[in-house]
């Protein structure tokens, strides 16, 4: 049941469309957010940043005669609102006509927002006094492993939030989230072989979030994996992601499957539908509707309903994804994936295969398992890639020692035309994802 503060987010959401209306505006979108956050951050067992804070924003977009203005304001004042909203409809006049502006269509598909479990109760009863000795217990677990030799600190963070959102087409929702996360930074060795590295667990549900000794293990194991580094020389070799990696990889084919990136030309993928771009074991999905996962939501900062979109079908490319004026540049359908002005993923994953990651391992001869990357050098216009990175050297199915000062270099499409083999440990830690992926080949370039 609905407070009262809430009812007059949902009413004034909805009384500010129909004054804008009444004002003038042809379409008019209101989005308020309605939110608390609590974060701190430990390093050795001191609190170094503590914020507890509650904040509301609203955001609009009007548009008359297909010439858009945006405003936004943290005072939801009705006084104030109501004259940002004459001022909108006023600079509109400023802009220039462009016939793919506009809000989406009305949509008949309506989501169960109940099913998506996106909200848990449980966090805003969490004392203050026990968010802040989560972090200090993960920090202390890991210091007493005598190998590490310094900490970045460790961070506990939750968030409520409401949103509430309403246009002139007649759509008018609103629904509940939360996030919290728990991680952890770690230096290990002496100061000529300084090694780091880090662990998080991030969900919607508290009970879901690994314990402060599941997070100061791996943090530990991923830091001190890396002490005592090894060069090699440059040479083309079976590379292995970690999921954290394949994580990475799928980010950046986001941005080439984005439909900004289409309709501006700046991916290699464009007038790439229906063609094959990866090998039969690859596939690629985006789905808004998986419950309890972080980049679920029932519509998106359109108002448009999430969904399951298949991206990447045993290697050929479905879809882009779109919010509704790429999609009208484009010829084709909003897929739920509008960010406002953007596009977002919702939940955007490799599909996971059925092999377990150390069967990957103990099957590679020899290679190398990629752990992390740095630096830039993505090209999206070419799916070229070229980074800084630190891995882990493999010989007969076994690591045999850390390697660092090295380059990983290949390209994005022949890399999803060379995965050989998908590993069975997809976890959803972020709105994208993917499990350990095995590549038949890629140049490492070291001494």
């Amino acid at each position: 049941m609905k407070d009262k503060g809430q009812v007059k987010l949902f009413k004034l959401a909805e009384d500010l469309v129909n004054f804008g209306k009444n004002q003038g505006a042809d379409e008019i979108e209101v989005s308020i957010l309605d939110g608390y956050e609590f974060s701190v951050d430990v390093r050795f067992g001191k609190i170094e940043n503590l914020v507890e804070a509650g904040s509301r924003a609203l955001g609009m977009r009007v548009i008359k005669d297909k010439k858009t203005a945006f405003s936004s304001s943290s005072d939801l004042s009705r006084n104030t609102l109501e004259h940002l909203v004459k001022n909108a409809i006023k600079r509109t006049s400023f802009a220039s006509p462009d016939e793919f502006s506009g809000l989406p269509s009305p949509s008949s598909r309506h989501t169960d927002i109940p099913s998506l479990t996106l909200f848990d109760p449980t966090i805003s009863k969490l004392s203050s006094k026990k968010k802040i000795a989560c972090a200090v217990e993960t920090e202390r677990i890991a210091l007493d492993d005598k190998r590490i030799t310094n900490s970045h600190g460790a961070s506990l963070e939750t968030k409520e939030i409401k949103t509430v959102f309403a246009n002139s087409n007649g759509f008018l929702q609103e629904y509940d989230q939360t996030v919290c996360g728990l991680s952890l930074g770690l230096q290990a060795g002496d100061t000529d072989n300084r090694v780091e590295d880090y662990w998080f667990s991030i969900k919607r549900h508290y009970k879901e979030l690994e314990s402060p000794e599941e997070v100061a293990k791996k943090a530990v194991e991923r830091t001190i994996r890396q002490i005592n580094p090894k060069k090699i020389k440059t040479q083309k070799v079976p590379v292995i992601f970690e999921p954290m990696m394949t994580t990475w990889l799928m980010g950046f084919l986001f941005s080439c499957v984005s439909g900004i990136s289409i309709y501006q030309k700046t991916s290699f993928l464009v007038d790439k539908l229906g063609e094959k771009i990866g090998n039969n074991s690859v596939n690629v999905i985006d789905d808004g509707l998986l419950p309890g996962m972080l980049g679920s939501r029932p519509f998106d900062a359109e108002g448009v309903p999430c969904k399951k979109t298949p991206v990447i079908e045993d290697g050929i490319l479905k879809n882009y994804l779109c919010n509704t004026y790429a999609a009208r540049k484009l010829k084709l359908k909003s897929t739920g994936n509008s960010a406002g002005t953007g596009v977002n993923p919702n939940n955007f994953y490799l599909k996971a295969g059925d092999i377990p990651p150390d069967r990957i391992i103990s099957s590679l001869d020899r290679g190398l398992i990629l752990i992390r990357t740095i630096g830039h050098g993505l090209n999206p216009v070419t799916g070229d890639i070229s980074r800084g990175a630190f891995g882990l050297w493999v010989e007969k199915g076994e690591i045999a020692y850390p390697v660092s000062e090295i380059t990983i270099s290949g390209n994005l499409g022949e890399i999803l035309n060379n995965i050989e083999v998908i590993g069975n440990d997809l976890d959803f830690q972020s709105p994208i994802s993917g499990p350990t992926i095995r590549i038949q080949e890629l140049t490492v370039a070291g001494e």
